[in-house]
């Protein structure tokens, strides 16, 4: 047998592997790179010289009605990536409106530091005590 043969029928030996669940050389998982490795194969054996028997490990895949397991990870990742941007957009939505209050209250208390300081650098008032109003005692 020629090693092209030889190879093509590792592919699928593994194929049928895969697909029946019992893996041996591989994580079992649907996916070119799972078949390469359990057929013994470089990738690019499924991606430039078995193009029929990738397609073929395709269309058996989806003939089994499932989603390949890398599509899977992808689709729950997209959601999970999109929850993340809509969590962190909220947050800087509430930053954007949080930052005119921040500006206004350090406006505020520059103003207050700026009138205290003022204050400081001004002479202490002298207390002036008041004349006394008491009624004087008549000399009678």
């Amino acid at each position: 047998m020629s090693p092209a043969l030889d190879e093509r029928d590792r592919i699928r030996a593994a194929m049928d592997r895969i697909l029946g669940g019992a893996p041996q050389q591989s994580n079992g998982a649907l996916t070119i790179v799972a078949l390469a490795q359990e057929a013994g194969v470089p990738r690019n054996a499924l991606t430039q010289r078995h193009l029929d028997l990738k397609n073929e490990f395709y269309e058996r895949v989806k003939e089994r009605g499932s989603t390949p397991d890398v599509e899977t990870r992808l689709r729950e990742k997209i959601v999970k990536l999109k929850e993340t941007i809509k969590n962190k957009n909220e947050e800087l939505d509430q930053l954007r409106a949080d930052v005119p209050a921040l500006v206004r209250a350090v406006n505020q208390l520059a103003l207050e530091n700026q009138q205290l300081r003022e204050q400081l650098n001004q002479p202490a008032a002298n207390v002036i005590p008041f004349p006394d109003q008491r009624p004087s005692p008549s000399k009678h």
